[in-house]
């Protein structure tokens, strides 16, 4: 999990009617709790936090600086929540969609990944896809655009 995913884990919990929170991901470890003053107490634990420290800021980095440069480029199909974003149901299976290829309005195009739940995403309009922004296992932000269409 990295800083920005603690973020904004941090400000839905704020948000919510939730006294207390505990997530556990892998090694890492975050507890959250209310009613001190009316603010948040968080407490995080990890095994290796010097060494999962430094690889998970490089991606982060990587994949801001990705979207500022393709989002120009026409219509996008943005994330809808933060998350980790797979191209295909299972690592075997063929992607759900690929460049050049049309799909209809609800039909699913990837999955995001979030807290162990898998979420489709599906088209909102029909549309035919130019380019695909993020590549398999990425961690994308919300409203990061994931892939950049074509509406028909």
């Amino acid at each position: 999990m990295d800083f920005k995913e603690i973020k904004e884990l941090i400000r839905v919990f704020d948000k919510s009617e939730l006294n207390k929170l505990k997530v556990k991901e892998g090694e890492f470890e975050v507890a959250m709790q209310k009613g001190f003053e009316g603010g948040t107490v968080v407490t995080t634990s990890a095994v290796a936090a010097p060494v999962a420290a430094a690889p998970v800021a490089a991606p982060v980095v990587a994949s801001e600086a990705a979207p500022v440069a393709t989002a120009p480029a026409g219509d996008t199909i943005n994330s809808p929540m933060v998350g980790t974003y797979y191209a295909s149901p299972s690592p075997e299976a063929p992607s759900f969609v690929k460049v050049g290829d049309t799909v209809k309005k609800g039909q699913t195009l990837c999955i995001l990944e979030a807290m162990k739940i898998m979420n489709e995403v599906e088209a909102e309009f029909d549309c035919k896809i130019v380019d695909m922004l993020v590549t398999d296992g990425d961690p994308v932000e919300y409203d990061m655009p994931i892939f950049t269409v074509e509406k028909i």
